[in-house]
């Protein structure tokens, strides 16, 4: 990075440094730089079946419907109070 570049950088940021800590900052602003290229090179594809090699899909279970609740049954021990529902409270 040249100190030109870094300068519009530091007026676009409105931050002022002094000529040493400018030479400083491009010194760690071409590291990263570098650094980024360096990432950008690498193969960083997503690959799932990686993740999930150790799974055997054969020995999953059918997924199958079955009775569920109401939405009655499922409020019918909730407490409501001007229509909200009443939580204890978790944070002081």
């Amino acid at each position: 990075m040249d100190i030109d570049t870094l300068r519009h950088l530091c007026m676009l940021g409105k931050l002022r440094y002094s000529e040493e800590e400018l030479s400083a900052l491009k010194a760690e602003m071409t590291d990263i730089v570098a650094l980024m290229d360096g990432i950008r090179e690498l193969d960083l594809e997503y690959d799932d079946t990686a993740d999930n090699d150790s799974i055997s899909y054969d020995k999953v279970r059918e997924d199958v419907p079955s009775h569920s609740l109401s939405q009655g049954e499922l409020l019918s021990n909730a407490v409501s109070r001007d229509g909200c529902f009443v939580v204890p409270k978790v944070v002081e």
